[in-house]
């Protein structure tokens, strides 16, 4: 409908450099179409889940949302809250998609999302704050870790750290460690692969990190009482030198830093903790169209205006990471919009990574901040003192919770 005034809703996560690029693309698909507002409602991920759970139950969610992939299975694992895009190819060009990521957003025999990106996590550090301790290089291996951390607590002080992780961070490194030594995916087919013996390794393995000063714990990350990394004072002037984050999260966590740091913000290297690269990929995150939605195949033109057009693409940019669309990644590219850190890190972590991510592991009574699992369990740790050992049957029972197959 290109006469009729029509108002259209869209809700995404995300920094400051994504918000602009959203609210610019917006704006430019209103100016192509007059007779279509959009309303745009964002935050930061801190909640972020909770908050459009919610609006999905209630019936309220945006009509088109910015998802992330395990919601297409955690809140439509039936079909019941997002629309079939197949049914709108006609406005939505799906071609410009890799077949195996629309394989991916399909569930319930319903393709219930666009791929926005393909993404996984890597090393990020501040050479600002490395040189500042008399190191020239990031670590790529784990004994370079080791040996940066005690240079940083001898040369820069005890409130220096090369790395700092919250309670999901923590998680996914373990099973990067855990892949990387054993060489078997995480999971298959929702069964996990790992022994108990082998859990309590990998917990112990995340708290040698605290104990050699690799990271601090998270008894002292949240005595700062910050909402995230990005907000704290540490990583803003550099005393935490390290992160490791989504390689589409590069802007939001380099626009963090201070004048003094901003300049060292670089992409490391994925680190083999064994023989195996390990690590996993995934769909970073999808657009789909809530079935509350009145506006179905406007909605449907907007997405494709912001990851297929030219004008839309182009404004996009890297800002959700590298663009799946082929006819979008070309148009960001010619625009100079790509950013390069973000190019190099995706690109390193599609290279190294042999596994995909399964649609459990982000669960969010998993991985939600202050509830989940894995926060309870890392806290467990570093607030109650107690050994790896002692949490692993609450990480198994977690996970059996939301439809995992214990071995």
């Amino acid at each position: 409908n290109t006469t009729d005034p029509i108002t259209l809703t869209i809700s995404w996560w995300g920094g400051d450099a994504r918000q602009a690029a959203y609210e610019a693309a917006c704006k430019a698909f209103t100016e192509k179409y007059p007779n279509i507002t959009v309303e745009c409602t964002y935050g930061p991920w801190n909640g972020w889940e909770e908050a459009q759970s919610t609006a999905l139950a209630a019936g309220t969610a945006a009509d088109v949302m910015q998802v992330n992939w395990n919601w297409l299975f955690q809140y439509s694992g039936k079909g019941q809250s997002f629309v079939n895009l197949n049914d709108y190819s006609d406005v939505l060009d799906l071609t410009q998609f890799p077949s195996s990521a629309l394989d991916a957003c399909t569930v319930a025999n319903s393709l219930q999302a666009v791929p926005v990106a393909m993404a996984g996590r890597i090393y990020y550090w501040n050479m600002a704050t490395f040189k500042k301790a008399g190191l020239d290089h990031y670590p790529t291996t784990e004994q370079e870790l080791l040996d940066a951390a005690k240079t940083f607590q001898e040369k820069l002080g005890d409130d220096y750290y090369p790395l700092a992780a919250g309670p999901l961070d923590r998680m996914i490194m373990m099973t990067f460690y855990l892949e990387s030594k054993y060489g078997e995916p995480w999971v298959t087919d929702s069964t996990l692969n790992y022994t108990v013996e082998q859990l309590q390794e990998g917990l112990e393995w995340i708290q040698s990190l605290e104990d050699n000063h690799v990271m601090p714990d998270l008894k002292t990350m949240n005595a700062a009482g910050d909402k995230t990394i990005t907000d704290g004072q540490a990583w803003i002037t550099g005393k935490y030198a390290g992160i490791f984050e989504w390689d589409s999260a590069a802007s939001k966590y380099s626009s963090a830093l201070d004048d003094a740091n901003k300049d060292g913000f670089t992409v490391g290297e994925e680190i083999k903790f064994g023989d195996n690269n390990g690590g996993f990929s995934k769909v970073s995150m999808g657009l789909a169209i809530t079935k509350t939605s009145k506006c179905v195949a406007e909605a449907a033109t907007l997405i494709n205006f912001l990851l297929n057009e030219e004008k839309g693409a182009s404004i996009m940019g890297s800002e959700c990471g590298i663009p799946a669309s082929k006819a979008g990644l070309a148009a960001a590219q010619a625009a100079g919009a790509v950013k390069d850190l973000v190019a190099e890190a995706n690109a390193k972590v599609m290279a190294f990574t042999t596994n995909k991510l399964d649609p459990l592991f982000e669960n969010n009574d998993l991985k939600a901040s202050g509830t989940g699992i894995y926060q309870e369990v890392f806290d467990t740790v570093d607030y109650d003192g107690v050994a790896g050992a002692d949490v692993v049957d609450t990480l198994l029972d977690g996970m059996e919770s939301v439809g995992y197959t214990i071995g």
